[in-house]
């Protein structure tokens, strides 16, 4: 498959070299060329900071969610290759003030070593920083040992909710506590259908029949759990709710947040056909679906596939999850629902 870039060592660079010139009033590059942030930072003013390190080619996540009511930063690594330690300590010292940070880590091994590395760097320089772990995939480890489960979509609930609280001034302390408990009440399970070609070899990062559907693969090709037939969307939705829903148990009656995220590869029709089949299951059971997210977001090139994650929101969380924003690739949630 032929893709668009100058020169392979380019491709993060150049990438963000569009993405500032495109929304100069709400990001820009920081002193390290890799940091993205606000342009107009208000964590120097008592506001805590919020920032990830990630590699790219997973976009929007997370740059594009740079922006007011969202990320303070973001520190962009090599394609699928989490930033070094000195370029997420870069990032923290850019943008953290005397209230301190939330340092978010999707779960995965190389964002794990050097976000805390970075992490324990800035505290040695006297910065108010805490890594907030986060993790929802639930093919990933089993029920009971939900802390070694990798970050998946799921994790969008995080941003934007630490994001909008942070924004309205939540302390430190505060927003680590709300970041424990939305991760506590999400849980995500994704299927494959086609392959990415990796950017950097030209490779297929796996091989999939093309009648079979590949359960809890992840975003970077790691294996999944379960191969089934491709059949109708609905029966495939009903295998992934079932497996949801027994893993985090959700009482009919309970307003229920679903994101359907798109693994780059699939359109628009087939997402909401996802999104359609879900509400109906979950309405079927009872539980009532508000405020739901339905698009690519975090993505794995131009892999075919979706996850779906639940999400059960107390009132304050479903508040900040509907806050106003102002970041490029993150959309406005619909305020329809109950």
């Amino acid at each position: 498959m032929k893709k668009l870039f100058n020169a392979k060592d380019r491709m993060p660079d150049d990438m963000i070299d569009g993405f500032v010139a495109a929304y100069p009033d709400i990001v820009c590059r920081g002193a390290d060329p890799r940091v993205v942030r606000r342009t107009n930072l208000r964590t120097k003013d008592g506001k805590v900071a919020l920032l990830i390190g990630n590699g790219s080619g997973h976009e929007p996540i997370a740059m594009g969610f740079v922006g007011e009511g969202l990320l303070d930063a973001n520190v962009v690594g090599d394609v699928f290759a989490a930033p070094s330690p000195d370029a997420i300590l870069e990032g923290i010292e850019e943008v953290t003030g005397d209230a301190g940070a939330v340092l978010l880590i999707s779960r995965h091994e190389g964002d794990v070593i050097n976000g805390n590395a970075a992490a324990m760097m800035a505290q040695d320089d006297g910065l108010k920083v805490q890594p907030l772990l986060m993790y929802d995939d639930i093919s990933s480890a089993p029920k009971g040992q939900e802390q070694d489960r990798r970050g998946a979509a799921g994790t969008m609930f995080i941003y934007k909710i630490l994001g909008a609280a942070a924004e309205q001034g939540m302390a430190l302390d505060n927003l680590m506590r709300l970041g424990a408990e939305v991760r506590a009440a999400t849980r995500t399970l994704g299927a494959a259908l086609s392959p990415a070609i990796s950017p950097l070899t030209g490779e297929l990062m796996f091989v999939l029949p093309d009648d079979e559907v590949f359960i809890g693969m992840g975003v970077h090709g790691e294996p999944g759990v379960a191969r089934r037939k491709m059949g109708p969307v609905k029966d495939l939705v009903t295998y992934m709710l079932d497996a949801l829903l027994a893993d985090g148990p959700i009482a009919p009656g309970t307003p229920t947040v679903a994101l359907i995220n798109g693994s780059g590869g699939t359109t628009m029709m087939e997402l909401l056909t996802v999104y359609g089949e879900v509400t109906r299951q979950l309405g079927d059971k009872g539980i009532i679906p508000i405020a739901p997210m339905i698009g690519s977001y975090s993505t794995t090139q131009e892999m075919g596939g979706f996850s779906i994650s639940l999400f059960t929101p107390t009132p304050q969380m479903l508040t900040l999850w509907r806050a106003p924003h102002r970041a490029p690739h993150f959309p406005h949630i619909a305020m329809q629902g109950r």
